[in-house]
């Protein structure tokens, strides 16, 4: 089977930093749908990877090819449409909650599935809203909830998640989890989930890249990561969740 996403020697240098890494030798595919959890301290490059397989940045070093073709050859609207960047703060778009909800249908010249929208509306507990109702308005639990919607709409295949249950409450959360277990296991949608939530981590992921010292310092099963994992760095990071939870409040990865 061809991989789904396939990413060699990937690497991303600091900005400020001359001759420094951000992380490098990042090397990972994705053969069938899968959710992939993404751990690691603050400041290991976590969001910059999605950033960069999202096509919002740029890599230093490397390749990306997914559907087995190198990422040079995609056509940047058809590689969104592929694969989907859903970010911790979320953007609204000028204008309503409709025109949020509608605007990857516009951009991409696709029919907009309405029964679909109220569907996901109704999963993740936002009916309620008007879609009249200026999308600045909401509140930071709605906007998120909203914008992982504004995403869905595109059917990926791959998804990309940076931290997009960290600000909702426990309900919402629950419901958004729920929402993306069941679309990867109905639709085969590959989820690439950062967290600092290891219990989310552990009952959501069936994969774990862990990252660490600049670089991928473990790829595992979920259930062999979280019972024995293989580097001092992991056994510290799985040892000590407070710390690196309040480590990633106070700088985004």
């Amino acid at each position: 089977m061809k991989p789904q996403l396939e990413i060699e020697n990937l690497g991303k240098q600091h900005a400020t930093l001359a001759d420094a890494w951000l992380f490098r030798h990042f090397s990972a595919s994705v053969t069938e749908p899968e959710i992939v959890g993404i751990l690691g301290k603050s400041g290991q490059g976590k969001s910059t990877l999605l950033r960069i397989l999202g096509r919002l940045d740029k890599a230093s070093q490397g390749s990306i090819r997914l559907q087995n073709k190198d990422l040079s050859l995609w056509e940047p609207e058809a590689w969104r449409m592929t694969m989907s960047y859903v970010a911790q703060q979320p953007v609204m778009l000028p204008g309503t909650v409709g025109d949020n909800l509608r605007i990857t249908s516009v951009l991409h010249q696709r029919p907009f599935d309405e029964k679909l929208a109220k569907d996901y509306m109704e999963q993740l507990a936002l009916e309620h809203l008007d879609w009249d109702k200026s999308a600045a308005k909401l509140s930071g639990g709605e906007k998120q909830r909203l914008a992982l919607i504004r995403s869905l709409l595109l059917r990926p295949q791959v998804l990309l998640l940076d931290e997009v249950t960290s600000s909702l409450d426990m309900i919402s959360k629950q419901a958004a989890e729920r929402l993306l277990i069941d679309l990867h296991t109905r639709a085969g949608t590959t989820l690439l989930w950062i967290t600092h939530d290891l219990e989310e981590a552990r009952t959501a992921c069936n994969r774990i890249w862990f990252m660490a010292n600049g670089q991928l310092e473990e790829d595992s099963p979920s259930q062999s990561f979280f019972r024995s994992p293989h580097s001092a760095a992991a056994r510290d990071f799985l040892n000590h969740p407070t710390s690196s939870a309040m480590a990633a409040t106070e700088v985004q990865a």
